[in-house]
């Protein structure tokens, strides 16, 4: 396991294959399916292969990219989050939480923390950030793209 960040409250962790029921979990969430989307993902080796040609394909590839957020007092797995690069211009941030973490304010406490290890780490000068109409903003200081 590679660490790559922490909060108050959270750890920001490269996936493992060790991981896979925890993404089983969390692909097949509600707000998943509802804003990104049903990836198959029903069996610990569709969600092995799911982390081996993801995530960790993209910290071989990128130095970065989606990440296991777990809370820092237990360990317990809440979200993923990180940097992607698809066929964007830039890369881009996201995440995904389990529904019983949310609304707590962990994703913008791991979105912001991430954003500032890309900027300050990485020094990725430009990170794009995606959503869906009727998805709730994260941050107004955040800049929109028309």
């Amino acid at each position: 396991m590679t660490f790559i960040l922490e909060t108050q409250r959270l750890i920001l962790r490269q996936f493992t294959t060790e991981d896979a029921s925890f993404i089983i979990q969390l692909v097949n969430s509600p707000g998943w399916l509802k804003y990104i989307g049903d990836r198959n993902i029903k069996t610990l080796e569709q969600a092995e292969n799911y982390l081996k040609n993801g995530p960790m394909k993209s910290y071989e590839l990128n130095r970065f990219g989606l990440s296991l957020v777990e809370l820092k007092n237990d360990k317990t797995p809440v979200g993923m989050c990180g940097i992607i690069r698809r066929d964007l211009d830039h890369p881009d941030i996201g995440f995904a939480f389990l529904p019983e973490f949310t609304g707590r304010g962990l994703a913008f406490e791991i979105a912001n923390a991430t954003m500032k290890w890309a900027t300050e780490e990485l020094k990725l000068p430009v990170i794009y950030a995606i959503t869906v109409p009727g998805n709730a903003p994260l941050s107004s200081s955040w800049k929109k793209l028309e």
